[in-house]
Protein backbone atom coordinates (compact mmCIF):
# COMPACT_ATOMS: atom_id res chain seq x y z
CA UNK A 1 0.00 0.00 0.00
CA UNK A 2 1.10 3.33 -1.12
CA UNK A 3 1.36 6.73 0.88
CA UNK A 4 -0.97 9.28 0.71
CA UNK A 5 2.26 11.90 -1.14
CA UNK A 6 2.59 8.66 -3.63
CA UNK A 7 -0.77 7.90 -4.50
CA UNK A 8 -1.57 11.50 -5.40
CA UNK A 9 1.98 12.22 -6.75
CA UNK A 10 0.87 16.11 -6.85
CA UNK A 11 3.60 17.99 -8.15
CA UNK A 12 4.20 21.73 -9.60
CA UNK A 13 6.73 23.72 -11.84
CA UNK A 14 6.83 27.18 -11.27
CA UNK A 15 8.43 30.45 -12.97
CA UNK A 16 7.92 33.35 -10.87
CA UNK A 17 9.02 37.29 -10.31
CA UNK A 18 10.94 35.84 -7.32
CA UNK A 19 12.98 32.89 -9.82
CA UNK A 20 13.11 34.82 -13.03
CA UNK A 21 13.77 38.71 -14.35
CA UNK A 22 10.79 40.43 -16.26
CA UNK A 23 11.97 39.60 -19.93
CA UNK A 24 12.21 35.77 -19.10
CA UNK A 25 8.59 35.60 -17.48
CA UNK A 26 6.98 37.75 -20.30
CA UNK A 27 8.75 35.07 -22.69
CA UNK A 28 6.80 32.04 -21.49
CA UNK A 29 3.69 34.14 -20.38
CA UNK A 30 0.42 32.26 -21.49
CA UNK A 31 -3.06 33.85 -22.58
CA UNK A 32 -6.33 31.95 -22.09
CA UNK A 33 -6.01 30.90 -25.46
CA UNK A 34 -2.71 29.35 -25.22
CA UNK A 35 -3.44 27.90 -21.62
CA UNK A 36 -6.28 25.89 -22.89
CA UNK A 37 -3.77 24.67 -26.06
CA UNK A 38 -1.27 23.76 -23.62
CA UNK A 39 -4.09 21.93 -21.29
CA UNK A 40 -4.93 19.73 -24.85
CA UNK A 41 -1.36 18.82 -25.36
CA UNK A 42 -0.34 17.77 -21.41
CA UNK A 43 -2.24 14.49 -21.33
CA UNK A 44 -1.31 13.50 -25.19
CA UNK A 45 2.14 14.04 -24.87
CA UNK A 46 2.91 13.56 -20.91
CA UNK A 47 -0.05 10.78 -19.63
CA UNK A 48 -0.34 13.15 -17.00
CA UNK A 49 -4.42 13.06 -16.00
CA UNK A 50 -4.87 15.88 -14.23
CA UNK A 51 -3.56 19.52 -14.77
CA UNK A 52 -3.76 23.33 -13.73
CA UNK A 53 -1.71 26.12 -15.88
CA UNK A 54 -1.86 29.44 -13.99
CA UNK A 55 -0.37 32.42 -15.70
CA UNK A 56 -0.36 36.00 -14.87
CA UNK A 57 1.81 38.94 -15.10
CA UNK A 58 3.92 37.29 -12.53
CA UNK A 59 4.25 33.79 -12.66
CA UNK A 60 3.72 30.66 -15.25
CA UNK A 61 2.90 27.63 -13.06
CA UNK A 62 2.02 23.91 -14.03
CA UNK A 63 0.02 21.65 -11.81
CA UNK A 64 -0.08 18.04 -12.25
CA UNK A 65 -0.92 14.74 -10.44
CA UNK A 66 1.50 12.17 -12.12
CA UNK A 67 3.48 9.21 -11.45
CA UNK A 68 6.55 10.08 -12.58
CA UNK A 69 8.47 13.62 -13.04
CA UNK A 70 7.21 15.11 -16.16
CA UNK A 71 8.71 18.80 -14.94
CA UNK A 72 11.43 18.82 -18.15
CA UNK A 73 8.44 17.41 -20.55
CA UNK A 74 6.50 20.04 -19.08
CA UNK A 75 8.76 22.71 -19.78
CA UNK A 76 9.84 21.62 -23.04
CA UNK A 77 5.89 21.36 -24.10
CA UNK A 78 6.07 25.22 -22.67
CA UNK A 79 8.47 26.43 -25.09
CA UNK A 80 6.50 24.32 -28.48
CA UNK A 81 4.01 26.34 -27.25
CA UNK A 82 5.86 29.90 -27.17
CA UNK A 83 8.34 28.67 -29.74
CA UNK A 84 11.12 28.80 -27.85
CA UNK A 85 13.39 27.28 -29.66
CA UNK A 86 16.71 26.70 -26.30
CA UNK A 87 13.51 26.29 -23.78
CA UNK A 88 16.64 24.82 -22.06
CA UNK A 89 18.05 28.08 -20.97
CA UNK A 90 14.54 28.83 -19.44
CA UNK A 91 15.12 25.81 -17.27
CA UNK A 92 17.28 26.90 -14.27
CA UNK A 93 14.49 30.02 -14.07
CA UNK A 94 11.66 26.97 -12.96
CA UNK A 95 11.51 25.65 -9.83
CA UNK A 96 10.26 21.72 -9.48
CA UNK A 97 8.21 20.97 -6.71
CA UNK A 98 7.50 17.32 -6.84
CA UNK A 99 6.63 17.13 -3.08
CA UNK A 100 3.03 16.17 -2.64
CA UNK A 101 2.88 18.79 0.50
CA UNK A 102 4.92 21.49 -0.79
CA UNK A 103 3.42 21.59 -3.73
CA UNK A 104 -0.41 21.98 -2.18
CA UNK A 105 0.86 24.21 0.31
CA UNK A 106 2.28 26.26 -2.99
CA UNK A 107 -1.03 26.21 -4.65
CA UNK A 108 -2.67 27.05 -1.70
CA UNK A 109 -0.58 30.28 -1.01
CA UNK A 110 -0.40 31.40 -4.33
CA UNK A 111 -3.80 31.50 -4.77
CA UNK A 112 -4.70 33.35 -1.49
CA UNK A 113 -2.30 35.75 -2.55
CA UNK A 114 1.05 35.10 0.22
CA UNK A 115 3.47 34.80 -2.71
CA UNK A 116 2.11 37.87 -4.98
CA UNK A 117 4.71 40.52 -5.30
CA UNK A 118 1.76 42.39 -4.04
CA UNK A 119 0.81 40.31 -1.10
CA UNK A 120 -3.16 39.83 -0.57
CA UNK A 121 -3.58 40.87 -4.79
CA UNK A 122 -7.33 40.20 -5.48
CA UNK A 123 -7.00 39.19 -8.61
CA UNK A 124 -4.85 35.89 -8.11
CA UNK A 125 -7.63 33.74 -6.77
CA UNK A 126 -10.41 34.84 -10.01
CA UNK A 127 -6.66 33.62 -12.33
CA UNK A 128 -6.63 30.77 -10.68
CA UNK A 129 -10.68 30.38 -10.38
CA UNK A 130 -10.12 30.83 -14.55
CA UNK A 131 -7.46 28.62 -14.51
CA UNK A 132 -9.18 25.71 -12.70
CA UNK A 133 -12.77 26.05 -15.43
CA UNK A 134 -9.90 25.18 -18.62
CA UNK A 135 -8.93 22.43 -16.43
CA UNK A 136 -12.27 21.18 -15.91
CA UNK A 137 -13.75 21.89 -19.12
CA UNK A 138 -9.98 20.13 -20.68
CA UNK A 139 -11.06 17.02 -18.84
CA UNK A 140 -7.96 17.56 -16.75
CA UNK A 141 -9.65 18.35 -13.39
CA UNK A 142 -10.30 14.95 -11.40
CA UNK A 143 -11.53 14.37 -7.86
CA UNK A 144 -8.21 15.60 -6.27
CA UNK A 145 -7.86 18.50 -8.16
CA UNK A 146 -12.16 19.50 -7.31
CA UNK A 147 -11.52 19.00 -3.84
CA UNK A 148 -7.93 21.06 -3.37
CA UNK A 149 -9.36 23.76 -5.85
CA UNK A 150 -13.22 23.81 -3.68
CA UNK A 151 -11.09 23.87 -0.54
CA UNK A 152 -9.03 26.59 -2.02
CA UNK A 153 -11.44 28.99 -2.60
CA UNK A 154 -13.50 28.24 0.57
CA UNK A 155 -10.47 28.99 2.50
CA UNK A 156 -9.89 32.12 0.78
CA UNK A 157 -13.00 33.51 1.57
CA UNK A 158 -12.89 32.66 5.06
CA UNK A 159 -9.45 34.75 5.16
CA UNK A 160 -11.46 37.83 3.73
CA UNK A 161 -14.19 37.63 6.24
CA UNK A 162 -11.82 37.38 9.26
CA UNK A 163 -8.80 38.93 8.78
CA UNK A 164 -7.29 42.45 7.51
CA UNK A 165 -5.81 40.96 4.89
CA UNK A 166 -7.87 41.92 1.81
CA UNK A 167 -8.02 45.44 3.22
CA UNK A 168 -6.03 48.38 1.77
CA UNK A 169 -5.87 48.99 -1.92
CA UNK A 170 -2.83 47.45 -2.90
CA UNK A 171 -3.68 46.11 -6.34
CA UNK A 172 -1.16 46.84 -9.71
CA UNK A 173 -4.39 48.49 -10.98
CA UNK A 174 -5.62 50.68 -7.58
CA UNK A 175 -1.44 51.79 -7.61
CA UNK A 176 -1.87 52.87 -11.12
CA UNK A 177 -4.70 55.18 -10.60
CA UNK A 178 -3.04 56.71 -7.74
CA UNK A 179 0.19 57.42 -9.51
CA UNK A 180 -1.87 59.08 -12.04
CA UNK A 181 -3.47 61.44 -9.70
CA UNK A 182 -0.57 62.20 -8.16
CA UNK A 183 1.17 63.35 -11.45
CA UNK A 184 -2.05 64.78 -12.93
CA UNK A 185 -2.67 67.07 -10.01
CA UNK A 186 -0.60 69.61 -11.09
CA UNK A 187 -2.01 69.83 -14.84
CA UNK A 188 -5.17 71.27 -16.19
CA UNK A 189 -8.01 68.45 -17.46
CA UNK A 190 -5.50 65.91 -18.04
CA UNK A 191 -6.68 63.44 -20.50
CA UNK A 192 -6.32 59.67 -19.68
CA UNK A 193 -6.17 56.77 -22.31
CA UNK A 194 -6.87 52.96 -21.57
CA UNK A 195 -5.84 50.29 -24.20
CA UNK A 196 -6.93 47.48 -23.77
CA UNK A 197 -10.03 46.34 -21.50
CA UNK A 198 -9.46 42.71 -20.23
CA UNK A 199 -9.55 41.96 -16.21
CA UNK A 200 -6.38 44.74 -15.19
CA UNK A 201 -7.38 47.22 -17.75
CA UNK A 202 -11.03 47.21 -16.71
CA UNK A 203 -9.92 47.56 -12.50
CA UNK A 204 -8.09 50.41 -14.10
CA UNK A 205 -11.43 51.79 -15.45
CA UNK A 206 -13.03 51.30 -12.83
CA UNK A 207 -10.85 52.92 -10.49
CA UNK A 208 -10.58 56.09 -12.43
CA UNK A 209 -14.02 56.35 -12.71
CA UNK A 210 -14.15 56.69 -8.84
CA UNK A 211 -12.02 59.64 -8.62
CA UNK A 212 -12.23 63.28 -9.72
CA UNK A 213 -10.43 62.91 -13.02
CA UNK A 214 -12.88 63.14 -15.37
CA UNK A 215 -11.66 62.64 -19.43
CA UNK A 216 -11.06 59.55 -19.45
CA UNK A 217 -11.07 56.90 -22.78
CA UNK A 218 -10.75 53.27 -23.91
CA UNK A 219 -10.24 51.53 -26.39
CA UNK A 220 -10.34 48.01 -26.93
CA UNK A 221 -10.47 45.38 -30.35
CA UNK A 222 -13.74 44.09 -29.35
CA UNK A 223 -15.74 47.73 -29.31
CA UNK A 224 -18.30 46.17 -27.65
CA UNK A 225 -16.77 44.79 -24.67
CA UNK A 226 -15.62 48.70 -24.88
CA UNK A 227 -19.05 49.87 -24.81
CA UNK A 228 -20.46 48.14 -21.98
CA UNK A 229 -17.68 49.36 -19.79
CA UNK A 230 -17.77 53.25 -21.00
CA UNK A 231 -21.73 52.88 -20.17
CA UNK A 232 -21.06 51.32 -16.35
CA UNK A 233 -18.11 53.98 -15.80
CA UNK A 234 -19.57 57.28 -17.44
CA UNK A 235 -16.30 57.24 -20.59
CA UNK A 236 -15.78 57.41 -23.81
CA UNK A 237 -14.81 54.83 -26.33
CA UNK A 238 -12.14 55.46 -28.83
CA UNK A 239 -12.48 53.26 -32.33
CA UNK A 240 -9.49 51.15 -32.53
CA UNK A 241 -8.61 52.50 -35.60
CA UNK A 242 -8.13 56.05 -34.39
CA UNK A 243 -5.69 55.11 -31.76
CA UNK A 244 -2.43 56.80 -32.84
CA UNK A 245 -4.47 59.92 -32.96
CA UNK A 246 -5.55 59.22 -29.19
CA UNK A 247 -2.16 58.49 -28.19
CA UNK A 248 -1.30 62.23 -29.29
CA UNK A 249 -4.11 63.71 -27.42
CA UNK A 250 -3.85 61.89 -24.19
CA UNK A 251 -1.29 62.75 -20.91
CA UNK A 252 -1.45 59.41 -19.36
CA UNK A 253 -1.96 55.98 -21.58
CA UNK A 254 -2.65 52.95 -19.66
CA UNK A 255 -1.64 49.88 -21.87
CA UNK A 256 -3.09 46.56 -21.36
CA UNK A 257 -3.28 44.83 -24.44
CA UNK A 258 -2.24 41.35 -24.60
CA UNK A 259 -0.18 40.30 -27.51
CA UNK A 260 3.32 38.49 -28.13
CA UNK A 261 4.56 41.71 -29.00
CA UNK A 262 4.73 45.55 -28.01
CA UNK A 263 1.68 47.26 -29.17
CA UNK A 264 2.79 50.88 -28.87
CA UNK A 265 6.63 51.02 -29.90
CA UNK A 266 9.26 53.58 -30.42
CA UNK A 267 8.49 54.04 -34.00
CA UNK A 268 4.81 54.57 -33.56
CA UNK A 269 5.59 57.44 -30.76
CA UNK A 270 8.74 59.13 -32.87
CA UNK A 271 5.81 61.93 -34.78
CA UNK A 272 4.37 62.82 -32.09
CA UNK A 273 3.82 66.64 -31.22
CA UNK A 274 4.76 66.61 -27.32
CA UNK A 275 3.48 70.23 -25.72
CA UNK A 276 4.08 68.35 -22.17
CA UNK A 277 4.79 65.41 -20.43
CA UNK A 278 3.70 62.29 -21.52
CA UNK A 279 3.01 59.09 -19.40
CA UNK A 280 2.81 55.62 -20.19
CA UNK A 281 1.74 52.84 -17.59
CA UNK A 282 2.67 49.54 -19.83
CA UNK A 283 0.72 46.70 -16.98
CA UNK A 284 0.85 43.61 -19.74
CA UNK A 285 2.76 40.74 -19.78
CA UNK A 286 4.52 40.49 -22.16
CA UNK A 287 5.12 44.12 -22.59
CA UNK A 288 3.05 45.93 -24.56
CA UNK A 289 4.82 48.75 -25.09
CA UNK A 290 8.47 49.29 -25.65
CA UNK A 291 10.58 50.48 -23.54
CA UNK A 292 13.02 52.62 -25.93
CA UNK A 293 10.06 55.00 -25.78
CA UNK A 294 11.59 56.50 -23.33
CA UNK A 295 14.58 57.79 -25.59
CA UNK A 296 11.82 60.21 -26.69
CA UNK A 297 12.38 63.89 -25.08
CA UNK A 298 9.29 64.18 -22.64
CA UNK A 299 7.78 60.71 -22.16
CA UNK A 300 8.02 58.40 -19.35
CA UNK A 301 7.22 55.19 -18.74
CA UNK A 302 6.39 53.02 -16.04
CA UNK A 303 5.99 48.68 -16.36
CA UNK A 304 4.65 46.42 -13.63
CA UNK A 305 7.87 45.79 -11.71
CA UNK A 306 8.01 49.91 -10.99
CA UNK A 307 4.60 49.94 -10.39
CA UNK A 308 4.84 47.32 -8.04
CA UNK A 309 7.62 48.90 -5.87
CA UNK A 310 5.30 51.67 -5.08
CA UNK A 311 3.15 49.13 -3.44
CA UNK A 312 4.41 48.75 0.06
CA UNK A 313 3.28 51.42 1.59
CA UNK A 314 -0.29 50.04 1.36
CA UNK A 315 0.84 46.74 2.38
CA UNK A 316 1.36 47.10 5.81
CA UNK A 317 -1.87 46.04 6.99
CA UNK A 318 -2.20 42.79 4.99
CA UNK A 319 1.71 42.15 6.29
CA UNK A 320 -0.01 41.87 10.07
CA UNK A 321 -2.73 39.55 9.11
CA UNK A 322 -0.64 37.44 7.61
CA UNK A 323 0.26 34.91 10.49
CA UNK A 324 -3.70 34.68 11.19
CA UNK A 325 -3.71 33.92 7.48
CA UNK A 326 -1.06 31.45 7.59
CA UNK A 327 -3.05 29.60 10.70
CA UNK A 328 -6.58 29.53 8.62
CA UNK A 329 -4.08 28.15 5.51
CA UNK A 330 -2.62 25.71 7.84
CA UNK A 331 -5.99 24.35 9.29
CA UNK A 332 -7.37 24.11 5.89
CA UNK A 333 -4.50 22.38 4.40
CA UNK A 334 -4.49 19.78 7.82
CA UNK A 335 -8.13 18.96 6.77
CA UNK A 336 -8.04 18.27 3.18
CA UNK A 337 -4.79 16.23 4.01
CA UNK A 338 -6.76 14.19 5.87
CA UNK A 339 -9.24 14.01 3.31
CA UNK A 340 -6.62 12.87 0.65
CA UNK A 341 -5.90 10.67 3.01
CA UNK A 342 -8.86 8.30 3.59
CA UNK A 343 -9.32 8.84 -0.44
CA UNK A 344 -5.88 6.79 -0.19
CA UNK A 345 -7.39 3.73 1.60
CA UNK A 346 -11.04 4.46 -0.04
CA UNK A 347 -10.80 1.70 -2.82
CA UNK A 348 -9.81 -1.06 0.14
CA UNK A 349 -12.69 0.12 1.89
CA UNK A 350 -14.66 -0.14 -1.31
CA UNK A 351 -13.20 -3.78 -1.98
CA UNK A 352 -14.02 -5.15 1.32
CA UNK A 353 -17.68 -3.62 0.96
CA UNK A 354 -17.86 -5.77 -2.11
CA UNK A 355 -16.23 -8.93 -0.74
CA UNK A 356 -18.48 -9.17 1.76
CA UNK A 357 -21.64 -8.04 -0.10
CA UNK A 358 -20.57 -10.99 -2.47
CA UNK A 359 -20.00 -13.58 0.70
CA UNK A 360 -23.50 -12.77 1.72
CA UNK A 361 -25.12 -12.94 -1.23
CA UNK A 362 -24.11 -16.14 -2.32
CA UNK A 363 -25.21 -17.51 0.89
CA UNK A 364 -28.55 -15.88 0.55
CA UNK A 365 -28.91 -17.86 -2.67
CA UNK A 366 -27.71 -21.09 -1.10
CA UNK A 367 -31.55 -20.37 0.88
CA UNK A 368 -33.60 -18.56 -1.56
CA UNK A 369 -35.62 -22.08 -2.36
CA UNK A 370 -36.41 -23.15 1.23
CA UNK A 371 -37.86 -19.52 1.71
CA UNK A 372 -40.80 -17.39 1.29
CA UNK A 373 -41.13 -13.94 -0.48
CA UNK A 374 -41.10 -12.27 3.65
CA UNK A 375 -38.78 -14.45 5.01
CA UNK A 376 -36.56 -13.46 2.14
CA UNK A 377 -36.85 -10.21 2.82
CA UNK A 378 -36.51 -10.48 6.40
CA UNK A 379 -33.04 -12.13 6.27
CA UNK A 380 -32.16 -9.96 3.60
CA UNK A 381 -32.62 -7.22 5.99
CA UNK A 382 -31.39 -8.76 8.79
CA UNK A 383 -28.00 -9.78 6.95
CA UNK A 384 -27.50 -6.46 5.36
CA UNK A 385 -27.71 -4.53 9.03
CA UNK A 386 -25.34 -7.22 10.22
CA UNK A 387 -23.05 -6.23 7.49
CA UNK A 388 -23.41 -2.93 8.17
CA UNK A 389 -21.99 -3.36 11.63
CA UNK A 390 -19.11 -5.99 10.47
CA UNK A 391 -17.41 -3.50 8.08
CA UNK A 392 -17.81 -0.28 10.46
CA UNK A 393 -14.97 -1.27 13.23
CA UNK A 394 -12.94 -1.92 10.00
CA UNK A 395 -13.56 1.28 8.27
CA UNK A 396 -13.27 3.39 11.59
CA UNK A 397 -9.95 1.92 11.83
CA UNK A 398 -8.93 2.39 8.80
CA UNK A 399 -9.96 6.44 8.77
CA UNK A 400 -7.91 6.41 12.56
CA UNK A 401 -4.72 5.17 11.06
CA UNK A 402 -5.01 7.61 8.03
CA UNK A 403 -4.53 10.67 10.39
CA UNK A 404 -1.71 8.76 12.50
CA UNK A 405 -0.04 7.93 8.79
CA UNK A 406 -0.57 4.33 9.55
CA UNK A 407 -2.68 3.46 7.22
CA UNK A 408 -0.56 1.41 4.64
CA UNK A 409 -0.39 -1.48 7.47
CA UNK A 410 -4.21 -1.78 8.56
CA UNK A 411 -4.54 -1.80 4.18
CA UNK A 412 -2.29 -4.30 3.43
CA UNK A 413 -3.47 -6.58 6.22
CA UNK A 414 -7.25 -6.48 5.38
CA UNK A 415 -6.05 -6.56 1.43
CA UNK A 416 -4.05 -9.96 2.60
CA UNK A 417 -7.03 -11.36 4.49
CA UNK A 418 -9.91 -10.64 2.67
CA UNK A 419 -8.02 -11.37 -0.71
CA UNK A 420 -8.90 -7.61 -1.93
CA UNK A 421 -6.17 -7.25 -4.66
CA UNK A 422 -8.32 -9.19 -7.50
CA UNK A 423 -11.61 -7.16 -6.26
CA UNK A 424 -12.38 -4.45 -8.42
CA UNK A 425 -13.50 -1.28 -7.27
Amino acid sequence: MESTNDSYRFKAISLTYQTAPLHVREAVSLDEQACRRLLGKIPEMTGISEALVISTCNRTEIYYVGEEDSSLGLIKLLGVEKCISNIDAYIPYFQVINEYPEAVKHLFRVSIGLESQVVGDLQIINQVKNAYQWAAEAQLAGTFLHRLLHTIFFTNKKVTQETSFRDGAASVSYITVMMIEELASQLVQPQILVIGVGEIGSDVVRNLSSTTLKNIKIANRTIEKATALAKECNCEVVPFENIQSAIQEADFVVSAVQLDVPFITQNMLSALRLLRFKYFFDLAIPRSVEPEIEQINGILLYNIDTINHRVHEALELRKNSIPQVEAIVNQAMSEFDSWAREMVVSPVIQKLKNTLEQIRKEELARYVKQLDEAEMEKIDRITKSMMQKIIKMPVLQLKAACKRGEAETLADVLTDLFDLEKEKV
